[in-house]
């Protein structure tokens, strides 16, 4: 089914900005004092590619497939795809001590305490938890069907088939849609010119 692009536009962008900063920080970083792992920009390793630069395209895929696509199942395998990288970024720098002998393959965390800290949640943890939030509020909107999602559909059926659209539905005394002319509902109220005038030993 058909969904509106504006649907995952603002999360599929926040997402993709997101995988791009997972991605890049450990490169440029260490040009202005944040940095985990080597000291030295640019520098390329093992643990930066599975634990930063995978997660991060992963992420800017899934954030362009939100923002782009204009049917369901590709909106929401992108949204999936955000949350997946966000807990990789989250959970990688743990996980990569079953193949690292027991260290983080991250790196080790320079600065005081509390630069520490800013930079372990700016490389890994604040970041993966954003895309995860992003992503999950996004696979939420995408599983609810609107009023609007299925005009689309019915519009683009119309629009394959070469038949008109149908006029909207709706309910409560309002116009219906169907192959008929357009009708009242039973329920409708009357007019005032068409309702019966009293007679005698109705008060």
């Amino acid at each position: 089914m058909r969904v509106p692009r504006t649907r995952g536009a603002v999360s599929g962008a926040i997402i993709a900005l997101l995988g791009a900063w997972g991605a890049l920080v450990p490169f440029i970083g260490p040009a202005f004092g944040y940095e985990i792992g080597p000291t030295n920009t640019w520098h390329w390793t093992s643990g930066r590619l599975w634990l930063s630069v995978i997660p991060g395209v992963v992420a800017i895929v899934g954030g362009l497939m939100l923002m782009t696509s204009a049917r369901r199942p590709t909106a929401s395998f992108g949204a999936l795809l955000g949350v997946l990288a966000g807990a990789w970024f989250v959970v990688g720098p743990t996980v990569s001590q079953l193949w690292n002998h027991g260290v983080s393959q991250a790196g080790v965390v320079h600065g005081s305490n509390t630069l520490q800290v800013f930079e372990l949640l700016g490389y890994f943890l604040a970041v993966g938890v954003l895309i995860v939030y992003f992503g999950a509020a996004a696979l939420g909107r995408l599983s609810v069907r609107s009023v609007r999602d299925i005009e689309l559909a019915e519009a683009a059926a119309a629009t394959e088939t070469g038949a008109a659209p149908a006029p909207a539905t709706t309910r409560g005394g309002r116009w219906r849609r169907g192959s008929r002319p357009l009708r009242r509902d039973r329920g409708a109220t009357t007019t005032p010119a068409a309702r019966r005038d009293p007679v005698v030993g109705d008060r």
